[in-house]
């Protein structure tokens, strides 16, 4: 019996098809030429597209999705999130001048009524502020002098503002509560320290010479 020039092939897709003897040995030919083996060529289904998936929508539905990610609310933690709306931010020009000075007073008085601490710096700022008035040191020397001072109750002032939000916030005791308070009283005994030895350096020399006159 003769043999069938037709031999049996497979299609990509794995169904069987018949072929000429010729005709498979071309393709196998061209394979083989190409650096690929026969049946070599089938490929993995590539990934759906969402873009394509995005465009097959309906054009309403398309753009509803577009206007929600666009539109979409910012978290009140997120920087980008507008601040809520303050009563007390309103005020203009002179007007916000005006209540900014009797704020500030209030504070004062709130500091002299509430805090010892601040009288008891306020009294030593009303005996060195005159003597550094008077005392004969240059230009320089005079503004390092007030502006220790000064500095002493800048910070005592803000370091009262810390301990006033932190026992808003709760009175229970509390590591960290414990250590802001810690650390605002830490910048405290800095600016001390930076208001005596400014004082020390400046007056110092000026007070030995005065003692050893005398003496």
């Amino acid at each position: 019996m003769r043999t069938s020039q037709a031999t049996v092939g497979r299609a990509s897709n794995g169904a069987p098809h018949a072929v000429g003897a010729g005709s498979a040995t071309e393709h196998e030919a061209e394979h083989t030429a190409a650096g690929i083996e026969p049946f070599d060529d089938v490929s993995e289904p590539a990934p759906p597209n969402h873009a394509d998936a995005a465009h097959g929508l309906n054009g309403s539905d398309g753009a509803n999705l577009a206007n929600d990610t666009q539109h979409e609310p910012l978290s009140p933690d997120d920087p980008l999130a507008p601040l809520p709306f303050n009563p007390y931010k309103g005020n203009r020009g002179l007007t916000r001048a005006w209540h900014a000075m009797k704020n500030s007073l209030a504070g004062f008085r709130v500091a002299i009524r509430e805090e010892s601490a601040f009288r008891q710096e306020l009294t030593l700022a009303a005996i060195l502020i005159p003597c550094g008035l008077l005392v004969p040191v240059d230009p320089v020397s005079r503004v390092l002098l007030l502006g220790s001072v000064l500095l002493v109750l800048i910070v005592e002032l803000l370091n009262s503002s810390v301990e006033a939000a932190i026992d808003r916030i709760s009175l229970e005791r509390h590591e960290l509560s414990r250590r802001a308070k810690d650390l605002g009283s830490a910048a405290v005994m800095v600016a001390l320290g930076m208001c005596v030895m400014t004082w020390a350096l400046i007056v110092g020399p000026l007070v030995a010479h005065w003692l050893e006159a005398v003496l």
